[in-house]
């Protein structure tokens, strides 16, 4: 009854059944238990899985900075072309306005003449 109340009683405060103990001494939780070769397997392949998912994590990471660099140095170069390309294209711009007002002088010279 003592074992009982520590662990809760019903609302009815009835106890219909008592718990049992394990029959086998196998089965009973023992504290500071030496490990199985089993069980030491079973950890040691845990640990070497544990390890292995941090390094993939790790490489993951690497990589992911790597291809970032990468975006960015992509991002500057294209804008460096962009930003010549408007330079000749205006350049360019430039020329053709410069040879219509050319143009434009030599009629306008010639109507003086007249």
């Amino acid at each position: 009854m003592v074992e009982e109340e520590a662990k809760g009683l019903p609302v009815s405060k009835r106890v219909w059944k008592q718990e049992k103990e394990p029959l086998r001494a196998n089965s009973r939780v023992v504290k500071n238990k030496k490990l199985t070769s089993w069980e030491l397997k079973k950890q040691k392949r845990l640990e070497e899985q544990q390890y292995k998912e941090r390094l993939k994590a790790l490489k993951d990471e690497k990589l992911e900075t790597k291809r970032q660099q990468i975006e960015a140095m992509k991002l500057r170069r294209e804008k460096k072309e962009e930003k010549e390309r408007y330079e000749r294209l205006a350049a360019k711009m430039h020329a053709k306005k410069v040879e219509r007002l050319r143009r434009r002088e030599k009629r306008n010279k010639a109507l003086k003449e007249r």
